[in-house]
Order: structure tokens, then C-alpha cells, then sequence
């Protein structure tokens, strides 16, 4: 009898533990309540007819053929803008990795404005480089040379981000590529490998600023197939510090008045080597300590996230790094700023409801694969430990069943029913084939680091092989038991799609936010919201007085029985995928013709912080943000472009 008595006990144990271990599930009644609450229409991202033949791996270096497709997973990407001038974020710029091009064209649905086009790819080669060593791997809308019209950064693997300069402040029925001029955003002649960038005030002097996060290490051949040598990858499966640079670009005066013109300073050595040096793959920027200096999130994969506390001032860039407070029941990895885990996405939102920025990450959360599990730092409100070093900031994804779907990469928070609550998505799968090579990454996951970082002791990852290349983009609804829910069968959306990037913003002005999926070696997709709900919101523009949208800008609306809600002008945070600068507010069943209180905070252009109060009913309002003592000038749904 002694010899079964561990098997009783390691029965029981099951039966006892099973309960708490198993992830709670809805009532049909209750799934079915939240899914009629959401709708979405799909339809295929344009296309050039006379695109370049469709490719589906990349040429690599010769020491990395071997896990090609690996090498290849990245490069999705779309942004959602205004770029014609219309008023509306109704233009999608979009990167797709078959061709290697950035096409510009209208949001399907939205009028046939002007034809598709792509930007020229034989500039890319500029005076250093060799087209054939690089790609396209992501783009940032934004006014970078401060004329009042927005335009395109685009960043590569292979060389440095071009900047390409709107010639015309003016609306345009025939916007083309002969519309933008293209400007080396800095000439040393680098190799970087760019998978991040965002834009914002960096240093409080008025200006935006730029932040460009890279992967492998600056300087690397990664995509020159007749390069000698050894490629170098990433120092271990959980703390690899050999990645590359984080760049810090700080707006100065152009150095001449002729247009267009815009120059940028890269600063160095403003973070530590092992800060700098992790591999990034997702960026973003808000600020959580009230002095409308932007915190930087930094989502590294191979190893610890970064959280830096933006302590500069004007010319002088200084941060220093957060990290959270272990207690005796939190893994390691669920502390902010100690993970082992694969950083892949980021978004700021509110979850709670308390007017306090959270932030949400994605990781590796793949069932019988490698599962991790998703971040959603909750913000614990106590900023004056910032000042120490200590990020206030809790794990709350489990509990709030946010911890587990796939191989995700972009994360997003947004309100798309328009009830106060916001949803969270994820961009899922990550390379699509036929033989499931998940055993053999568990076991190059347990190797040595020496063995991790040369490609020639990898496993195979060429073209065929399977690493949850059938992940679904989940759609995340918080129920009645105050857990999310993924709801994405009801919706018609559990389609495997091997995304990347989301962009979301409302294209038609019509109150409820739509999406763009990027996806990876296939056809990327926006998203139309058809939802049925009546409920009302508040969207806002802001504006700067020469035009340009006002990043960083904070607004703040308190319902007398409902939450504090918050919002920012974004200025890029994420993996590939661009939201639009708009602030957009579910108020839920408010009414359509009562005004609302919402407090709006900005540095203006000059770097000075101001404050207003604004009284307005729901709907869309165009704001334009003054400097000094001017007054704010407000333009209403019908005017929904600049004031």
C-alpha cells in the first residue's frame, strides 16, 4: 500500500489545485452578450498593379541561411494619418514584406482620393548603401520639420531612417510621391536595424524629438548574402545585452530657412551600455509623473523590458531607470524591469478606470510552446517613488485575464464600443509553415549562450517550418466578472493571419474606432467597426498653432458618476503598427447633447506647460492649442479638420 500512496497524494493534489489553476470561462449567455456588442468588416489593403513579384523569405547572410525564415518574420507594418489633408486619418501607409515596398494610399472605404503609390526605392541606397542589403521595416507619420503638414519617417534594416518631407501644407485631391522629398534623418553612413520608433518632446523644449530603437547590433550584415564571416545573435534566450543602440534624436533649428529643411542631433551615451543595448522591438512614450515629460517603455526581447523616468531639460537629455519592488510571493519575471521574457508590443491605457496610465506588453504566451505570459503593469498611483528609482507599477495581466494567448507581438488598448471600458488586441503568429519546429526551439532555449548567439549550432528554421504560425488576433472584452475575455470566434475574426503591427484610428469620423492588421508574408487588412452601438464620445484633435499635431498633449475627462478617463496625443508607441494622433473617449450612454468637462494639458512651443479647461458636447472637436496668453480656438463636428 506504501508504494501508492505518493500516486494518492499526487491525485489529490491535482483535484485540490485544478480549481484555482483553470482559467476562469463566461456563461454562453454572457460570451454571446459581449460579442453583439462589436462588429467588424474586412477588406484587403490596396495594392500597386504593377507590384514587384511576391517573395516569401529573405536573402540573409550566409552564416544565417539556416534559419532564413526566422531571420524573416519581420517587416510588417501600416500607420494610420491624415497625409491629403482631409480632416480625417483616412490614409494608410503601409510596408509589406512580399515586396519590400511603402505604399501610401486611401483606407479602403473612403473614397478613391488619389491612386495607391509607392514611395522610390532606389533612394534607399543614398551614397552608402546597397539596396539589395536592406529592407523596410516600419514607418512614423508626423510634422518633422514644423510646417503644418505631416510627414513620413520611414525606418530599415540596413541603413539609417529616411525622413520623407510633405512639399505642400495645401489639401490635395492628387497626393503622389512627387509630393515628398526625401532627407537622410542622419548621414553617417550606419548600419542599424530598426524595429521601434517614436516621436515626442524628449527634453521639454517645445519640439518633437525622436527615438529609434534597434534590434541586431549597429553595424551587422544581417541581410548581405555575400558578406563573410559569422553573424553574432543575441547573447542568450533570456538577458542578451549585444543588441543594438538605442538613438536619441534630439529637433534643432535647421541650419537654413530654405524648405524643406529639418535637422536632428543624435545624442549618445544617454542610457547605459546594458540599457542601450537590449533587443528592441517595441517602444512607447507617455507621461506618468504629471510634468509632461514623456517616460519611455522599452519592450526588449531576450530580456528585460526598460522603463526610463525622463528627468531632462531643454539640450540635456537624462532618464533613469525604473524598476519594480519584489515581494515574496512574485516571480521574478513578474517584477517590472526584472523579466526574462520576449518583449514584443506596448501600450499605455487606462484599464481600471482610475484616471492613472497602465501598461500593457506582450510576450510569448503560446500554449504547449514556451509560455510566459503578457504584462499589464497597473499603476499604483505612487509617482513620488520615482524620484527613487522604484516603478509603481503591480502584475495584473492574470488576474485580469490578460496573461495568455499566443506568440503576440503588437499590443493595443482601445475603447471600440464606445462604453468607457477599453479592449485590448494583439497581433499573433509568428512564422507560418508545415512541420512544427516548437521542440526544437524549447531545446536551443535551455543551451548555452555561447551556443545561442552562432547561428550554425541553431536548429533548422528554414522556409517550411512552423512556429505557431496559426495564432489568432485575440480580441479582449472585459465581462461581468471583471476579467477579459477573448471574444474573436463570435466576431468571424479567428482567421490565423501571422500579424505584426495594429494600427487603429477612426477613418470615417463616424465615433467608432476601426484597425489595420499588418500581417507578415501575406495580405494585410483594414478592419471597418460596424459595432451597434448608440453610446456616445468625445474625440479630440489638438493641435499646435502652426499646425502641427500637439504629441504628448494630455487630456483628462471627469463624469460626475463615471470613471476619470485619460487620453494622449500619441506620437508612435508600439511594434509596427501607428495609431492616429486623435484622442477618442467612449462615454457610454452620457448624452449626445450634454457638455462635458475635459481638461487639456500641453507644453506649447516654446516648452511651457499650459492648462485649459474645455466645456463641449460629444462628438468630434478640432482644437488648436495656443502659446502664451492666446486663446484656444475650437472647431466642432463639422469642421473636423484644423481649426
Amino acid at each position: 500500500m506504501k508504494k501508492y500512496f505518493s500516486c494518492f497524494a499526487a491525485i489529490l493534489l491535482v483535484a485540490v489545485c485544478y480549481p484555482f489553476a483553470r482559467v476562469p470561462t463566461l456563461a454562453e449567455v454572457d460570451t454571446a452578450a459581449l460579442a453583439a456588442r462589436f462588429s467588424f468588416k474586412r477588406f484587403p489593403l490596396a495594392e500597386l498593379p504593377d507590384h514587384p513579384p511576391y517573395k516569401g523569405v529573405r536573402r540573409v547572410h550566409p552564416s544565417l541561411e539556416r534559419i532564413s525564415a526566422w531571420v524573416s518574420s519581420l517587416g510588417a507594418a501600416a500607420t494610420l494619418a491624415d497625409l491629403d489633408h482631409d480632416g480625417l486619418p483616412n490614409d494608410v501607409i503601409h510596408v509589406d514584406p512580399r515586396t519590400d515596398l511603402v505604399t501610401i494610399s486611401p483606407v479602403p472605404g473612403t473614397g478613391d482620393r488619389y491612386k495607391p503609390f509607392a514611395f522610390d526605392a532606389s533612394v534607399w541606397a543614398g551614397k552608402s548603401y546597397n539596396v539589395s542589403t536592406l529592407a523596410p521595416m516600419g514607418t512614423l507619420a508626423g510634422d518633422f520639420n514644423e510646417d503644418g503638414s505631416l510627414d513620413v519617417l520611414v525606418y530599415f534594416w540596413g541603413r539609417t531612417p529616411l525622413l520623407y518631407l510633405r512639399k505642400s501644407s495645401e489639401k490635395s485631391r492628387t497626393l503622389s510621391s512627387a509630393d515628398f522629398t526625401s532627407v537622410e534623418l542622419v548621414d553617417s553612413g550606419e548600419r542599424w536595424y530598426s524595429n521601434a520608433a517614436i516621436q515626442a518632446d524628449l527634453d521639454g523644449d517645445g519640439h518633437l524629438d525622436l527615438l529609434i530603437g534597434n534590434y541586431y547590433y549597429d553595424g551587422a550584415r544581417v541581410l548581405d548574402a555575400t558578406a563573410p564571416g559569422t553573424e553574432v545573435l543575441h547573447a542568450g534566450k533570456s538577458k542578451a545585452l549585444n543588441g543594438g543602440y538605442k538613438h536619441f534624436l534630439l529637433w534643432e533649428p535647421p541650419a537654413t530657412a530654405q524648405q524643406p529643411a529639418v535637422r536632428y542631433r543624435d545624442v549618445r551615451n544617454v542610457v547605459t551600455e546594458e540599457v542601450g543595448r537590449g533587443w528592441t522591438l517595441a517602444m512607447a512614450a507617455a507621461d506618468l509623473d504629471g510634468d509632461l515629460l514623456p517616460e519611455i517603455y522599452i519592450a526588449n526581447d531576450f530580456g528585460p523590458d526598460r522603463l526610463l523616468h525622463n528627468r531632462s531639460t531643454p539640450g540635456n537629455l537624462r532618464f533613469a531607470l525604473l524598476e519594480g519592488q519584489r515581494d515574496l510571493t512574485t516571480p521574478k519575471s513578474c517584477v517590472l524591469g526584472h523579466d526574462s521574457f520576449k518583449g514584443m508590443g506596448v501600450d499605455f491605457g487606462d484599464v481600471n478606470g482610475d484616471g492613472r496610465l497602465d501598461i500593457f506588453v506582450s510576450n510569448i504566451a503560446t500554449k504547449f510552446g514556451l509560455t510566459e505570459s503578457h504584462f499589464l503593469w497597473i499603476n499604483t498611483g505612487e509617482t513620488q517613488k520615482m524620484k527613487q528609482g522604484i516603478a509603481p507599477f503591480i502584475h495584473g495581466a492574470e488576474k485580469l485575464g490578460l496573461s495568455r494567448s499566443g506568440f503576440a507581438w503588437e499590443a493595443r488598448l482601445a475603447d471600440f464600443d464606445n462604453d468607457g471600458v477599453l479592449e485590448a488586441m494583439q497581433a499573433c503568429g509568428f512564422i507560418k509553415g508545415k512541420i512544427n519546429r516548437w521542440p526544437e526551439l524549447q531545446a536551443l532555449g535551455t543551451s548555452n549562450d555561447q551556443i545561442v548567439q552562432n547561428p550554425r549550432f541553431w536548429p533548422n528554421f528554414r522556409p517550411g517550418a512552423d512556429l505557431s504560425g496559426h495564432d489568432c488576433n485575440p480580441f479582449f472584452v472585459r465581462g461581468p466578472d471583471g476579467r477579459y475575455h477573448d471574444i474573436t470566434p463570435r466576431l468571424g475574426l479567428a482567421e490565423p493571419m501571422v500579424s505584426r503591427g495594429i494600427a487603429i484610428a477612426d477613418v470615417d469620423g463616424d465615433g467608432r474606432l476601426d484597425f489595420v492588421a499588418a500581417n507578415q508574408w501575406g495580405p494585410s487588412y483594414f478592419f471597418k467597426n460596424e459595432s451597434p452601438s448608440e453610446w456616445s464620445f468625445l474625440g479630440l484633435r489638438l493641435f499646435h498653432a502652426n499646425g502641427s499635431p500637439a504629441v504628448g498633449a494630455v487630456a483628462r475627462v471627469e463624469l460626475p458618476k463615471g470613471p476619470t478617463l485619460i487620453g494622449r496625443v500619441d506620437g508612435g508607441s508600439g511594434h509596427s503598427g501607428r495609431r492616429s494622433p486623435d484622442i477618442h473617449f467612449g462615454l457610454a450612454n452620457w448624452s449626445k447633447t450634454q457638455p462635458v468637462s475635459v481638461e487639456i494639458s500641453w507644453r506649447d512651443l516654446g516648452g511651457k506647460i499650459q492648462k485649459t479647461t474645455l466645456q463641449t458636447t460629444p462628438g468630434w472637436h478640432s482644437v488648436q492649442l495656443p502659446s502664451e496668453s492666446a486663446s484656444v480656438v475650437v472647431a466642432g463636428t463639422a469642421l473636423r479638420g484644423r481649426p
